[in-house]
């Protein structure tokens, strides 16, 4: 499975692609949402984990972007933050997330949530 992960942080963004890629899955990261959007037209992704604080275009911001086209809709978003204060969870499902994994990253959690997501695409 193709995954996209979208993060800023680099210890993150490379714990992220480490864990999913021992599970087996093709990793892409972009560092911020503008990244995320070429790397999505250039290969669609089965699965985004999409940091909600980037610079320039925020990741709920992204969301509702993918989420509104035909092309992008269906991808599973998995929203990750280090602020789960600050996002109420019903913001994130109406700007399309399908879940939310909070930082520290718990790897066990990090993928059980991405095969979920895959599950529930195929599904």
């Amino acid at each position: 499975m193709k995954v996209l992960v979208v993060e800023d942080h680099p210890t993150d963004l490379k714990l992220m692609g480490a864990v999913l890629s021992m599970n087996g899955h093709i990793v892409r990261g972009t560092t911020s949402a503008e990244e995320a959007v070429d790397a999505i037209a250039a290969e669609k992704p089965d699965v985004v984990l999409l940091d909600l604080r980037l610079p320039g275009m925020n990741g709920l911001t992204l969301a509702r972007r993918l989420k509104a086209n035909a092309d992008t809709r269906a991808i599973p978003i998995i929203a990750v933050t280090a602020y789960p204060e600050r996002y109420r969870r019903e913001d994130l499902l109406a700007a399309g997330c399908d879940a939310c994994i909070i930082k520290p990253i718990d790897t066990r959690e990090l993928s059980n949530a991405v095969e979920a997501a895959a599950d529930r695409k195929s599904g």
